[in-house]
C-alpha cells in the first residue's frame, strides 16, 4: 500500500497525493536517485561514546565520506549482534534526536543489548544526506529568523504548530522518505530499529526493517511524526488520545484511529545514568540549598542563536552574585564556539570568573565527576566546548546530575529528571513540553520574556521551596515510573522481534 495515497485507512485527496508524488521528484532531481545504489555497510566502534554507552557505528557507503568515519573505521574485527543487537536510527537536526538517541543506547546497554548507531545525515555521498542536510539548513535558518517578531508569529509558529500537524504534511515526507531507504540497504532486515526522528522510521519501513519502533519526541500530536507500519511511542499521556484518533490532523474531519498495537505510552526517554541516579543526585540538590552554597545553573545554547540575548541577560543579572558565592554557572555552548565568544564580547566581566573547558573531553568528564562529591564547592562560570558532536551533546548529561537547575527552552530537555527552568520557546509545539512538565511538578512555566525570566531566577536563588518541592516531584515520579521511556522503548522494539 502506498503510504502516501492512504494513511492509517485515511484516503488522501487527489491533489495532496499529486503533490507528494511531485515533492519527490523535485527532490530526486535536485539530490539524485540512489534507489539501486548497493552501499557497503562497515560497523566501527564509536571513539566518543563507544565506551560509555557501547556504541557502534554503522557507516553505509564511502567511509571518509562518513561524518563519523574515524581512522579505525573498517579496520575492527566486528560484526552484527543478530540476537541482541538494536539500531538507534537518528539525524542531526539540533541536539535533541542526538540527546534522544543517546538516551536509547544507554537504556539499550543496561538491558543487555548492542546498540547500533544510524545516522542518516552523515552519510555524505547518499541521497538520503543530502535531503536531510538541506532539510536540516532550512529548519535552522527557520530558527533563526524566528528571533523576528512578525516572521515568528506569521510563518514559524503556524507552520509548527498546525502546518506539521495535517496529514497532507505526513503524505509528502512518507513520499520523500522513499528516497533515503537506499541506506538501509545492507543491513540486515531482522534486527529491530528505533527510529528518534521520524525519518529513520519512514526510511526503515520504505527498505524492509522488519521491527520499527517510531519514539516520537514532542508531546503536541502531529501527523509529521506519523511512520505507519511502526510501533508508535510517546511520552506524555496527554499525547495519547490526540494521536489515537489523528486529532486535528485534517482541520476539523473524523479521522479514522491508529490502529490497536500502533501506539504506545511509555514516559519520558531518559538516559539509565541519570535515571539511577535520580534520588542521591535530588538529595545533593537539596542539601546544597539547605548548606546555602552556590546555586548552580546550567545553560543549554544552541548554535542558532535564537536565544542568546535571554541568556546574556541571565549571566549578567547572576554576575553579582557569582562574584558573591552565592551562584555558580554552567555553560555548554555545544560545538558552537562562536557562541561563547559572543558572550565574552556582550559581558566582558564574565572572563575574570570563567573556567574554559574546552575541546578536552577528559576534563569535562574530571569536572563533572569531581561536581558530584559531597565536599566540592563550585564557583564561577565554567563554560563548556567541544569540537565533537557527541561530546557536544553528551557534555551536558554529565553536567546535568551535578546542576541545581537547568535553564532550557522546552524542547526535548523538558522531559529530564532535573529541576528545570524554562525560557521562550523557538516553535510552538514546545510550548506544551514546558505545560507538562510544570504539571508534573519538575519544571517552570513557560517565561516567554526577559522579566519574567529574570524573575524565576530570582525565585530560585531567594526561595527553598521552588528548588525542593521540585526535587520531591521529581522522586516521586521516578516511584510512578515517569522516566522510565527509554527502557520500555528498547523493550518494545525486542518485543516485536520476539513476536515474529
Amino acid at each position: 500500500m502506498d503510504k502516501s495515497k492512504i494513511i492509517f485507512g485515511n484516503e488522501m485527496p487527489q491533489k495532496v497525493y499529486k503533490k507528494a508524488v511531485k515533492s519527490k521528484k523535485k527532490f530526486a532531481r535536485k539530490y539524485g536517485d540512489d534507489s539501486n545504489a548497493d552501499y557497503p555497510v562497515v560497523l566501527s566502534k564509536n571513539p566518543y561514546i563507544g565506551d560509555s554507552l557501547n556504541v557502534i557505528n554503522v557507516l553505509v557507503g564511502d567511509l571518509k565520506k562518513n561524518a563519523h568515519y574515524n581512522e579505525k573505521a573498517g579496520e575492527e574485527d566486528l560484526s552484527w549482534d543478530l540476537e541482541k543487537g538494536i539500531i538507534v536510527g537518528n539525524i542531526r537536526m539540533g541536539f535533541g534526536h542526538y540527546r534522544i538517541s543517546m538516551a536509547i543506547a544507554s537504556a539499550a546497554k543496561h538491558l543487555g543489548c548492542t546498540p547500533y548507531w544510524m545516522d542518516l545525515n552523515s552519510y555524505g555521498e547518499t541521497t538520503c544526506t543530502k535531503v536531510i542536510g538541506a532539510q536540516n539548513e532550512l529548519y535552522s535558518l527557520g530558527s533563526r529568523l524566528s528571533k523576528n517578531p512578525i516572521f515568528n508569529r506569521l510563518v514559524w509558529e503556524p507552520m509548527n504548530y498546525e502546518g506539521f500537524r495535517a496529514l497532507s504534511y505526513n503524505a509528502s515526507d512518507q513520499k520523500n522518505a522513499e528516497l533515503m531507504a537506499s541506506v538501509y540497504k545492507n543491513v540486515p532486515k531482522d534486527i529491530p530499529v528505533v527510529g528518534t526522528h521520524v525519518w529513520p522510521a519512514q526510511a526503515a519501513i520504505h527498505a524492509g526493517m522488519k521491527h520499527v519502533v517510531n519514539a516520537i519526541p514532542d508531546n503536541w500530536p502531529m501527523a509529521l511524526h506519523l511512520a505507519e507500519g511502526a510501533v508508535h511511542t510517546i511520552q506524555c499521556k496527554n499525547a495519547y488520545q490526540g494521536y489515537k484518533i489523528l486529532n486535528g490532523m485534517n482541520k476539523k474531519a473524523v479521522l479514522k484511529p491508529m490502529p490497536e498495537g500502533s501506539l504506545l505510552y511509555t514516559g519520558h526517554y531518559i538516559d539509565h545514568e541519570l535515571v539511577a541516579n535520580i534520588e542521591a543526585d535530588c538529595d545533593a540538590r537539596i542539601k546544597r540549598k539547605t548548606d546555602k552554597k552556590p546555586m548552580r545553573f546550567l545553560l543549554t545554547i544552541g548554535g542558532a542563536g535564537a536565544q542568546k540575548e535571554i541568556f546574556a541577560a541571565i549571566i549578567k543579572y547572576l554576575l553579582p552574585f557569582i562574584k558573591d558565592k552565592k551562584a555558580a554557572l554552567y555553560v555548554n555552548v555545544g560545538d558552537y564556539k562562536n557562541v561563547w565568544d559572543d558572550l565574552i564580547k556582550e559581558i566582558p566581566e564574565m572572563k575574570a570568573v570563567s573556567t574554559e573547558h574546552f575541546d578536552d573531553w577528559e576534563d569535562t568528564v574530571r569536572f563533572s565527576e569531581s561536581a558530584l562529591l559531597p565536599d566540592t564547592d563550585v564557583t564561577g562560570i565554567h563554560g563548556f566546548w567541544h569540537k565533537n558532536i557527541f561530546e557536544a551533546v553528551y557534555c551536558t548529561n554529565l553536567l546535568m546530575r551535578s546542576c541545581d537547575v537547568l535553564v532550557t527552552k522546552p524542547s526535548e530537555l523538558a522531559f529530564y529528571p532535573v529541576p528545570k527552568l524554562f525560557i521562550k520557546r523557538v516553535g510552538k509545539h514546545e510550548m506544551w513540553g514546558a505545560i507538562h512538565s510544570a504539571e508534573m511538578g519538575d519544571g517552570t512555566l513557560e517565561c516567554r520574556d526577559i522579566p519574567h525570566t529574570l524573575q524565576m531566577v530570582s525565585l530560585f536563588m531567594e526561595s527553598d521551596s521552588e528548588l525542593t518541592d521540585m526535587c520531591n516531584a521529581i522522586k516521586a515520579n521516578k516511584i510512578s515510573g515517569l522516566y522510565d521511556g527509554a527502557y520500555k522503548v528498547v523493550e518494545a522494539a525486542m518485543a516485536l522481534k520476539s513476536k515474529a
